[in-house]
């Protein structure tokens, strides 16, 4: 059993398996998940999981060199905001698109991980850096 880091094994396989540009969403629990990416929804009732609660667990568990927003949560969920740019160190790059856009993109991604979040514009894309 492991000690430290995500203990979700899908999760933990997902960032296991990533290399340097790979992507990972999180969302609320309105996103929607294309067909193509893994789907690991941890949503258990509204508001929990929180999103930034996954954000962190994920954050802390992963090199992350870039990570992209709507440009609707600047006006639509300023907390949020706010607390994924405390979480986030400023070298790393922030992009703002359309939400259809991010919702797009997530097509990409290795996995989508919903969560319990119902505030609007909760979501991110992550994209892995390199540990050297």
């Amino acid at each position: 059993m492991k000690k430290h880091g995500i203990l979700n094994s899908s999760i933990s396989r997902v960032l296991s398996s990533m290399g340097h540009t790979d992507t990972i969403a999180i969302g609320d629990c309105g996103l929607p998940i294309p067909d193509g990416p893994e789907r690991i929804d941890l949503s258990l009732t509204l508001g929990v999981p929180r999103f930034m609660d996954v954000l962190k667990a994920v954050s802390d568990d992963m090199k992350i060199e870039k990570i992209t927003l709507a440009d609707e949560i600047q006006l639509q969920n300023p907390d949020i905001l706010k607390d994924i740019q405390a979480l986030f160190p400023e070298d790393i790059q922030v992009e703002f698109v359309s939400h259809s856009d991010l919702k797009e993109r997530t097509r990409q991604c290795k996995a989508v991980i919903r969560t319990g979040e119902q505030t609007p514009y909760a979501n991110i894309i992550l994209q892995s850096g390199c540990i050297f």
